[in-house]
């Protein structure tokens, strides 16, 4: 089941839905504001949210159009509209152009806040619902050093203005406690914060476990994902554990974090849902040393096929992992390692915190995180701010 949220942060399902006032249903035409859409090369946990939600509101019936950056994947089929607005980052200065020539109109705009701010707000006239996987905070002057360390400080109050500022009339939707938790801490108000959390999809038939130890890491290989200290780890690791580390994904970090690898370290690039179903599957343990998520997608993945995590105590990881039941949280290298090689080396704990992690991500299904986000664009177009499930912390 999923973990207990304080009545602080609940839902707006977690009370039961409730009936939408005459006059006022769900939006019909909703448009999400997003960086890249699925089909980019470059496309995350963010952008599998995105798709989740647009597929889902059009088999409810709504129109919905994805407005993205970047090259628009036509080639992936689609049950919504997807439109490219340019360039990885000029779309950010032709958004509101484009949205005018492309789009015309909408019941909803949907402003997908990752980092960089669209400040749809202030050029929408219609009604505008915030979604934010996480506050980049640090993670500005982790991607923006030296010589760019002026930027990363304007990157960084300009997100907390549209945040905390532009988006002070709307709603704003966080993926995790700790999303929501750090939208308060950048001024945001309670009042103002909904809690939907990432689903997942129902797993299909199950692979067979690796007989010979198997660890996984998988996701975009950037410089937040700290793949370079799993790799240091493991030198620590692997005389005690054996076996391979596999490493799925690509990124900017591919080519530096492979001249890093010691023996027994794969790289297989991105791979196919059914490679990736296979390898979720045959792990022995999913580790997740990312400094930072919104929620960690690939760790509810994981554990609806009974596959423990290992993981960080930071925002997201925190959320996604029940330490001591569906996996270990670590407080430091050291203490990753030992959590790693506590696992590996007790088939028993393996298994039942195997068992609990599928338990888990049973109560996490695209369906309901589809039907609550609905619920919240409603609220959004009816401009209420009272939440339903009471105050965020």
């Amino acid at each position: 089941m999923p973990q207990h949220v304080p009545s602080s942060l609940r839902t707006a399902s977690s009370r039961g839905a409730r009936p939408h006032p005459a006059g006022s249903p769900p939006p019909r035409r909703i448009v999400f504001l997003a960086h890249r859409d699925l089909g980019n090369p470059a496309a995350g946990g963010s952008e599998v949210l995105v798709d989740r939600l647009a597929e889902g509101l059009t088999e409810l019936g709504h129109e919905v159009t994805l407005l993205c950056g970047g090259p628009a994947g036509h080639h992936v089929l689609r049950d919504y509209r997807v439109i490219s607005a340019g360039g990885q980052a000029a779309h950010y200065l032709r958004a509101r152009s484009a949205f005018a020539r492309r789009v015309g109109d909408c019941d909803l705009l949907v402003e997908v806040c990752n980092g960089m701010p669209y400040l749809a707000p202030l050029w929408h006239r219609g009604p505008t619902l915030c979604l934010v996987n996480h506050v980049h905070t640090d993670l500005w002057r982790m991607r923006l050093r030296g010589p760019l360390a002026p930027a990363a400080h304007l990157g960084r109050r300009l997100e907390q203005w549209a945040l905390s500022g532009a988006q002070r009339r709307g709603l704003l939707v966080a993926v995790s406690p700790s999303t929501a938790n750090a939208l308060h801490t950048i001024g945001v108000d309670r009042d103002r914060i909904r809690l939907v959390p990432n689903g997942v999809a129902e797993p299909g038939p199950r692979a067979g476990r690796s007989p010979e130890p198997l660890f996984l890491a998988m996701g975009r290989l950037v410089e937040y994902k700290r793949i370079d200290l799993l790799l240091r780890l493991w030198e620590r690791v692997r005389p005690v554990t054996g076996g391979r580390l596999v490493i799925v994904g690509d990124g900017p970090e591919g080519a530096r974090l492979r001249q890093l690898a010691g023996p027994g370290v794969e790289f297989t690039g991105r791979v196919s849902e059914a490679a990736k179903h296979r390898l979720l599957c045959e792990a022995w343990l999913l580790l997740h040393p990312s400094a930072v998520e919104g929620w960690g997608l690939v760790v509810t993945e994981a554990a609806a096929r009974g596959t423990p995590a290992v993981g960080f105590d930071v925002p997201g990881v925190r959320d996604s992992i029940a330490d001591g039941s569906t996996g270990l949280l670590a407080h430091g290298p050291s203490s990753f390692a030992a959590a790693w090689c506590t696992l590996a080396l007790s088939a028993r704990r393996r298994e039942l915190m195997g068992r609990a992690a599928e338990e888990r991500a049973a109560g996490y299904r695209w369906a309901h995180t589809v039907r609550q986000f609905r619920t919240v664009a409603a609220e959004a177009v009816r401009g209420r701010t009272e939440p339903f499930g009471g105050r965020a912390p």
